[in-house]
C-alpha cells in the first residue's frame, strides 16, 4: 500500500497525535539533529536509512521523524501477519519487497525518482545480536542508481525492550530511547568495470555508513559513568568478573569494592593526580583503576616486566607521588629488588593494609549513601580529561607515557562494538597485562562495559594451565599475541577451545604458521589486528563479516587514514591517522607532568604511527613493516620483517628475529637471531629463490640463542637484540 485515500489520511494523522503521545510517556522519546534533515521533491530523492532493533522501528520513525509523506520498505513477511498489516496501514505508506528478490529494489528506485521520501532498514532483520546484521546491497544500489542523499537514524534503547529480539539481553518495560539524526550524505559513485563488482563496492560503501551510525552517542561520558550505565543495563545481580581465587564478582560487588577503595585512595591523593598502579590482572585492579577514576584520579599503570630502570623513568615522567601494590603479587613476581628502587616516592600503599583503614563511618558511607547514589560520588569530570596514563612497550627504545582521555578509550570501545558483536553471553579470558593498552581496552573494559563474563589471568606465559582453563571454563572469546598463541597451541589438547567463537591477535605480526596451526588443529580462524598504545589501542582488525586473511583488517569507523610514500620503499607508504581514540599526546620527559601533541606532517589532530602499510581496493589494511625497521643494504631498503619472514618459512617451528649493523662496504648488514642450531645461509637462500624473496634478503649473519628475548607483552625486545648486534 504506497497511497492512502483522503479519509485514511486524517484517520492516520490523529492516531499519530494519540500514539506520539503514548510513546513520548512511556519510552521517554527524545530525537536530536533533526536539523540536519534536507527537504526532499521531485528531483531530490531522500533514502532514511536506520539500524534495526525492534518491531516498534519503524513506529518510532514514523512518529517522530519531521519527514513529510514517507514510504516504509518492509519484508514481505511482515505484511502476511493480519495485525500487522493493519497497523502499517495506521501508521504510513508502505511497500513489501522480498530482500532475496534482485529485481526488488527497482521498485523502490521507483518511488526515490518520484520524489518520495522512503525509509528503508539496511539489515532486513532485527539484530538478534545488539551489534549490525548483515547488510544487503539493495538499498545501496537504488541510492547510487538515483543518486538519492542518505538520511542516517540512529536508533538506540529498543534493543532492551520485550519488542527486540535478543533472548538473553536484560530486557526492560519501556526503555529509555533515542533517536539521533546523522549528517546527510551519498555514497561515493562506484568505479569498478561491471555492474556485480559496482553493486558490490556500493554495497560495501554502504556497510561502512552503518558502521559510522553506530558511533553515535546520545551523551559524551567517562570511564566511571560508562560502568554505571552498563550497571543500569545489565542489573546489578550480573556476574562481570572472575580471577584465579576463583571468586565470581557482580557488578554489585565490583562497584562495591570500586567505591571503596577509591574512597581510601582519595584520602592519600589529590585531585587530578597521577597516581601509580604495580598490580597484576585481579579484581582488585580493575575495582581500584575504577575507584581513582570515580574519584578523579587517574591511573597510571606500571610495567612491572620494565625493570627498575623503566619504572623509575615511567615515575618520574608521570611526577607519580603515590604508589599502589601488593605484598603477596611483589613476593610472587620476585620484584621486591625492583620495588626498593621506587623507595624515593612519597608513599608505597598495600592493598593489604587499605581494608584495615576503612571505618565503620567509610561502611556507613557506602552501604547508607554510595551504593545507592553511585553516580553522585563521581568526581566532576569532562570527557577530555585524562582518563589513564600508559607507557608504550619499549621493543625499539625508551617507553613513553601515553595519557588517554575518557572520551578516547570509550572511543574505541565503542568502535569496536560496531563491529564486533560481543554480548553478556560471551566468556571473556584475559591474559593480557592491565598495564599494556590492548589488556586494558580490549581484553578488560570492553568486556566490563559489555556485560560479558570476564576472567582474569595473572600471566600469560602458562602455556600449559591456560588451554586447560579454557577447556574447563569455557570461554569464547581470548586475546593474545602471536608469541603466546603459538604456545597454547603446542601444548593444548585439539578439543580445549572448543567453545571459543573469537580469538583476537595483535601487539606483534601473526605468524602464518600459528594462523594455519589453530585452523588445522582447532578449526579457528584467528582475527588479526592493529594498534598502537597512542590509538587507545586499535586501528583496524578483521571480523566475521571482513574478513582477509594476511591482513589485519579494515579501518575501524571513525578513522581517518593518509599513505606518506617513502623513498625507496614502492608500496604503501607511512600511516597518518586520525579519530576520536587518538592519544590527548605524550607526557614530556624534558618538563615532566607537561603534555606534548603528537607531531604529523599531516597537521594538528593527526598521528603519525611510523608503520609503512598499504590499503588495498576493499579497505583491507596490509602491514609492511616499522619505517624504523628497515634497513639500507646497498642501496636498497629491506624490511627486517622480510627476513624474518624468509626464516620463518625455511624454519617454521623456530623463532627468529631480525636487525642490522654498519657495514663498510654495502652500510648495513643484516643479522639474524634463530632458535633454529641447524639454519644456515644456503637454506635461507634456497627458501629465497622458492618463495621470490630477493637475494640482498638473506642475512650476512645467523646468531643461533635458545630463546628470544621478549617484554612482558609478549612482543620481541628489539632493544636488547639491537645491544646483542654490536658484539656479534
Amino acid at each position: 500500500m504506497i497511497n492512502a485515500s483522503p479519509v485514511k489520511r486524517r484517520v492516520r494523522a490523529i492516531f499519530h497525535v494519540l500514539l506520539r503521545a503514548l510513546m513520548r510517556l512511556l519510552f521517554r522519546v527524545r530525537i536530536q539533529g533533526t536539523e540536519a534533515i534536507p527537504a526532499a521533491g521531485a528531483g531530490r530523492p531522500l533514502l532514511i536509512i536506520a539500524n534495526h532493533e525492534s518491531y516498534l522501528d519503524g513506529v518510532l520513525l514514523g512518529l517522530f521523524l519531521p519527514v513529510k509523506n514517507p514510504v516504509f520498505v518492509i519484508h514481505t513477511e511482515v505484511v502476511r501477519r493480519r495485525l500487522l498489516r493493519t497497523g502499517l496501514g495506521l501508521m504510513a505508506d508502505y511497500l513489501a519487497v522480498d530482500p532475496g528478490n534482485p529485481m526488488a529494489m527497482k521498485q523502490v528506485v521507483r518511488l526515490l525518482e518520484s520524489g518520495r521520501p522512503v525509509v528503508i532498514f539496511p539489515e532486513g532483520r532485527i539484530t538478534l545480536t545488539g551489534a549490525l546484521m548483515k547488510v544487503y546491497e539493495g538499498p545501496a544500489f537504488a541510492a547510487t542508481k538515483t543518486g538519492a542523499t542518505l538520511l542516517p537514524v540512529r536508533l538506540e534503547g529498543l534493543s532492551r525492550s520485550y519488542f527486540s529480539r535478543m533472548v538473553r539481553w536484560p530486557r526492560q518495560l519501556f526503555p529509555r530511547t533515542m533517536l539521533t539524526v546523522l549528517p546527510p550524505t551519498k555514497l561515493p559513485t562506484p568505479d569498478a568495470p561491471n555492474a556485480k563488482a559496482r553493486r558490490r563496492q556500493s554495497g560495501e560503501a554502504l556497510r561502512r555508513l552503518m558502521l559510522e551510525m553506530a558511533l553515535a552517542q546520545p551523551k559524551p561520558r567517562t570511564l566511571y559513568g560508562a560502568l554505571c550505565d552498563a550497571i543500569e543495563i545489565h542489573g546489578r545481580g550480573c556476574r562481570v568478573v572472575e580471577d584465579i581465587k576463583q571468586v565470581e564478582y557482580t557488578y554489585r560487588d565490583l562497584l562495591k569494592m570500586s567505591l571503596a577503595l577509591g574512597r581510601l585512595a582519595s584520602r592519600l591523593t589529590r585531585p587530578s593526580e597521577k597516581v601509580g598502579l604495580l598490580l597484576p590482572n585481579m579484581t582488585p585492579t580493575v575495582a581500584l583503576f575504577m575507584g581513582l577514576s570515580a574519584f578523579g584520579r587517574i591511573p597510571a599503570m606500571l610495567n612491572y616486566t620494565a625493570g627498575a630502570d623503566g619504572m623509575q623513568a615511567a615515575c618520574r615522567v608521570a611526577q607519580i607521588r603515590t604508589l599502589f601494590t601488593s605484598r603477596a603479587f611483589i613476593e610472587q613476581a620476585k620484584l621486591a629488588d625492583t620495588l626498593a628502587a621506587l623507595q624515593g616516592l612519597e608513599r608505597i600503599v598495600y592493598l593489604e593494609d587499605l581494608r584495615e583503614q576503612m571505618t565503620f563511618l567509610d561502611k556507613l558511607w557506602l552501604i547508607g549513601w554510595a551504593l545507592r547514589r553511585p553516580r553522585q560520588i563521581e568526581a566532576k569530570a569532562m570527557p577530555e580529561d585524562a582518563a589513564a596514563v600508559l607507557f608504550t612497550s619499549g621493543s625499539e627504545g625508551k617507553p613513553k607515557g601515553v595519557v588517554l582521555s575518557h572520551r578516547a578509550i570509550l572511543a574505541n570501545i565503542a568502535q569496536i562494538r560496531a563491529v564486533t558483536d560481543f554480548t553478556r553471553d560471551d566468556r571473556v579470558l584475559n591474559v593480557l597485562p592491565i598495564f599494556h593498552s590492548f589488556g586494558l581496552t580490549a581484553g578488560t573494559l570492553l568486556p566490563l562495559l559489555t556485560g560479558a563474563s570476564l576472567f582474569l589471568y595473572p600471566s600469560p606465559l602458562h602455556y600449559r594451565v591456560i588451554p586447560e582453563l579454557a577447556y574447563d571454563r569455557g570461554f569464547t572469546v581470548m586475546f593474545g599475541t602471536s608469541t603466546f598463541l603459538n604456545n597454547y597451541a603446542r601444548f593444548a589438547h585439539p578439543y580445549d577451545f572448543y567453545r571459543v567463537r573469537y580469538v583476537v591477535a595483535g601487539a606483534e605480526k601473526l605468524a602464518p604458521a600459528v594462523r594455519e596451526q589453530w585452523f588445522e588443529k582447532f578449526g579457528i580462524r584467528i582475527l588479526e589486528g592493529y594498534g598502537v598504545t597512542e590509538t587507545s589501542p586499535v586501528i583496524a582488525v578483521n571480523t566475521p563479516m571482513a574478513y582477509r586473511s594476511g591482513t589485519v583488517g579494515q579501518f575501524l569507523p571513525g578513522i581517518e587514514y593518509h599513505l606518506q610514500p617513502v623513498p625507496g620503499i614502492e608500496r604503501g607508504g607511512i600511516l597518518h591517522m586520525r579519530g576520536p581514540n587518538l592519544m590527548s599526546g605524550y607526557l614530556k620527559i624534558d618538563h615532566p607532568g607537561e603534555l606534548q601533541t603528537p607531531a604529523s606532517a599531516m597537521g594538528e589532530g593527526w598521528y603519525e604511527t611510523g608503520d609503512v602499510v598499504e590499503v588495498d581496493e576493499d579497505g583491507f589494511v596490509r602491514i609492511i613493516g616499522r619505517a624504523k625497521r628497515f634497513a639500507k643494504v646497498a642501496g636498497e631498503m629491506v624490511s627486517l620483517e622480510t627476513v624474518e619472514k624468509l626464516a620463518q618459512s625455511a624454519s617454521p617451528a623456530a623463532q627468529h628475529a631480525a636487525t642490522s649493523q654498519p657495514d663498510e662496504s654495502k652500510g648495513e648488514a643484516l643479522v639474524l637471531f634463530t632458535t633454529d642450531a641447524e639454519l644456515d645461509r644456503a637454506t635461507l637462500q634456497k627458501t629465497a629463490q622458492q618463495i621470490g624473496v630477493p637475494a640482498l634478503a638473506v642475512p650476512k649473519k645467523i646468531v643461533r640463542i635458545e630463546a628470544l628475548p621478549l617484554l612482558g607483552t609478549g612482543k620481541t625486545d628489539y632493544v636488547t637484540l639491537n645491544r646483542m648486534t654490536e658484539t656479534v
